[in-house]
């Protein structure tokens, strides 16, 4: 995979006085900085923004999609749909006209693909084409998941989210058209920098299958891998449309939180997505006792419970009990109902129907359907605000289907232990990968000097660390990426330590070139007469000025003179001995001047030395910034995810104990108060949340046994 091709982060490092740029209204991170040219092509010109001189060594933030809220790409740097080139691997001629690969970590599929169907083992099965799509994948993911009885429709739902008019199979027979599940990714049409996932489900109650328990396997997949889930019906929302919803009775002895112990159901309901229901060829009038209400208030006044005194029959414990399913496992519920769409003759080609075919009425709900999706469903999260991107949603979902496969009930603890377990390794591989590849394609030994070899270094490391970033999950700790820090900085010793080989190796090659006469004067003993001595001064000077002269000599210009210098100065001891034509007070004096000259060259080398280790530690120091940078951006974002996750749960429990007791069931509202009290507890600890001193302190312990050895990358 070749990240640099089509990475969209600018990375530029700034030189010192130049002008950088910092834009008040769209930034998240205070850090996030622009260069010129990025700031000149985007539209934060208009929005209120500041400049500073930089210090020199400030990488452009440009496309750092995690550090803005708004505007993350300039114009060039924005992600280009016209690459059809994808990642830099071959094209896989099964999906040559399935996907177009887009800069930026995301695709755009031309049509769907199976993600999950069953073998002939009669299993089910994760389809690897597919996987190697979400492989690709790198951005967070929005995952929508439709499911619904068969023939009600629920594909071409998923054509109009997708922007299309085709896609998912639509069918006009009774037959059943969507087998398994069928996956659509596009890049999200509000959501800068996410991608959104359309899962179609294949319709339950197939009468050809024959198989419930196949039926409940795709129901739970579709609500695990989802972080909207769409419930397709026709008609009504009555007792038979709700009974259909068996499944959401039995997520219990089908989907387990914890690895070990008993899930209350508040655990689920905090993993579990959002709740649509769409009712479709509704011909009824939204009214309730007269008035005017609207789908939301449909929908949760068919939820409501019996009042305690119509009795404890069956029949209401039975009522009661799906209804309960429903608003104890999904916090948010809403509704959205759509006439019929055109008559029973033009039902059979919806695919071929363009809007001014069809009902306005259905039209304008439909849109209203698409606009919720697209701009309230959330990126799919693991608990405790971990969001997924594409690679991790194919990692999840092979997860299921093997504990499926192997008689086993899905569990979301196990899930995130195995995703972390393959994640993070991947995330230091792949980072390092990169940064190797930059480095190599980037730096022509010998630079001229450390800094130039610096900045080319902070560049790598700031993209290498936001792929880790990016990649990693769950990193307990944070031990993966205190092992990046170590191995990053083992990587730029490495570097360095060829940077000083190779500028050694130049400049000797520049002495022997420069001090050419010299050295051969001083072989045929040219030099060991009267007089000799003077002439000897004035090549050894004429020598070291044509050796400074030249260029691209690299870090060690200084270190390899003075061995040089050193070397001669002894032979020029015996030279100016040997010299009848200087008293021995000129002898004194020339003695005294070799060596001031010899102090002057040592200072010369010791401010080399100097800079060199300086620049390395700083290097090391700016490092260990960007990590921290990146990652509270990260753990941020994972924060408030969490946070409103919470705040969510809570403002539906609040609710749901109200109409408890509104309805007379005391008692069920009493047993709610101790999920309510910890929920609370939870949601100000988030608030609350700060990472102890300790914490950076781990993180940058690579930092200091890093630091230990800069003096050997340059072999002094």
């Amino acid at each position: 995979m070749s990240w640099q091709k089509n990475t969209t982060l600018c990375g530029r490092v700034s030189k010192t006085g130049e002008t950088i740029y910092s834009c008040r209204d769209c930034r998240l991170d205070p850090e996030c900085v622009l260069c010129k040219d990025c700031f000149q092509n985007s539209t934060h010109r208009g929005h209120d923004y500041k400049t500073r001189v930089s210090g020199g060594g400030t990488a452009c933030s440009c496309g750092d999609v995690g550090g803005w809220r708004g505007a993350p790409y300039c114009f060039k740097h924005a992600p280009d749909t016209s690459d059809h080139t994808g990642w830099g691997e071959k094209e896989d001629p099964l999906h040559r006209h399935s996907e177009t690969s887009l800069k930026g970590g995301t695709v755009a599929m031309k049509a769907p693909v199976c993600l999950i169907d069953n073998g002939t083992d009669g299993r089910l099965r994760v389809q690897q084409g597919a996987l190697k799509i979400l492989e690709q994948i790198q951005q967070p993911v929005v995952v929508v998941a439709v499911v619904g009885l068969y023939r009600t429709g629920k594909s071409y739902l998923m054509n109009r989210l997708a922007g299309a008019q085709t896609g998912f199979a639509l069918g006009s027979t009774i037959e059943s058209k969507t087998k398994g599940i069928w996956m659509w990714c596009v890049p999200h049409p509000n959501k800068a920098g996410h991608t959104l996932v359309l899962l179609d489900t294949e319709g339950l109650g197939d009468v050809e299958k024959g198989d419930e328990k196949h039926d409940t396997w795709i129901f739970c997949l579709a609500l695990l891998l989802s972080s909207t889930l769409v419930y397709n019906s026709l008609g009504t929302i009555d007792n038979i449309a709700l009974e259909k919803l068996q499944f959401v009775a039995e997520l219990t002895e089908h989907i387990k939180v914890k690895s070990s112990g008993h899930d209350r159901k508040t655990e689920l309901m905090l993993v579990f997505p959002s709740f649509v229901w769409t009712v479709r060829d509704f011909s009824l009038e939204l009214e309730l006792k007269g008035k005017p209400i609207t789908a939301d208030e449909y929908l949760e006044n068919a939820l409501k419970l019996k009042p305690v005194e119509t009795g404890s029959s069956p029949e209401v414990k039975k009522h009661n009990k799906l209804r309960q399913n429903l608003r104890d496992f999904f916090a948010v519920r809403r509704c959205f109902v759509m006439e019929r769409p055109a008559n029973k003759k033009d039902m059979k080609r919806m695919e071929q129907l363009r809007d001014s075919d069809l009902e306005s009425s259905f039209v304008q709900q439909a849109k209203a359907f698409c606009s919720y999706i697209h701009h309230s469903a959330q990126v799919k999260a693991m608990r405790g605000g971990r969001g997924l991107n594409g690679r991790m949603l194919g990692n999840l979902a092979e997860t299921y289907v093997e504990a499926i496969r192997s008689g086993k009930v899905p569990c979301l603890e196990s899930a995130v232990e195995s995703l972390a377990a393959i994640q993070n390794g991947r995330a230091i591989t792949e980072a390092l990968k990169f940064y190797r590849a930059e480095m190599e394609r980037k730096v022509k030994f010998p630079t001229e000097t450390q800094e130039a070899l610096s900045m080319i270094h902070t560049a790598a490391e700031k993209l290498a660390i936001s792929i880790f970033i990016n990649e990693s999950f769950n990193d307990q700790d944070h031990k993966h990426q205190q092992q990046l820090v170590t191995d990053m900085a083992k990587e730029y010793g490495e570097l360095c330590k060829k940077n000083v080989k190779v500028s050694r190796k130049g400049c000797w090659l520049v002495i022997s070139q420069a001090f050419a006469s010299l050295d051969k004067a001083l072989t045929n003993g040219s030099y060991m007469r009267s007089g000799g001595y003077e002439d000897f001064r004035s090549a050894l000077n004429r020598g070291a000025q044509l050796y400074r002269s030249e260029k691209r000599k690299g870090v060690m210009s200084e270190e390899v003179l003075t061995e040089y210098l050193e070397e001669k100065n002894v032979v020029g001891k015996s030279i100016r001995a040997a010299d009848r034509s200087l008293t021995e007070a000129q002898k004194k004096m020339e003695e005294d001047k070799v060596r001031r000259e010899e102090a002057e060259q040592q200072q010369k080398l010791l401010v080399q030395r100097t800079n060199l280790q300086q620049q390395a530690i700083r290097d090391l120091e700016r490092s260990n910034k960007e990590n921290i940078r990146q990652l509270e951006v990260k753990m941020e974002g994972e924060r408030v995810r969490a946070q409103t996750e919470l705040e969510r749960v809570v403002t539906a429990k609040l609710k749901e104990q109200r109409e408890l007791l509104e309805c007379g069931y005391k008692r069920r509202a009493q047993d709610m108060e101790e999920d309510i009290r910890k929920l609370q507890t939870d949601q100000k600890k988030a608030q609350e949340k700060k990472e102890s001193p300790s914490f950076w302190g781990k993180v940058g312990s690579g930092l200091a046994t890093a630091g230990r050895t800069v003096s050997g990358w340059f072999g002094f």
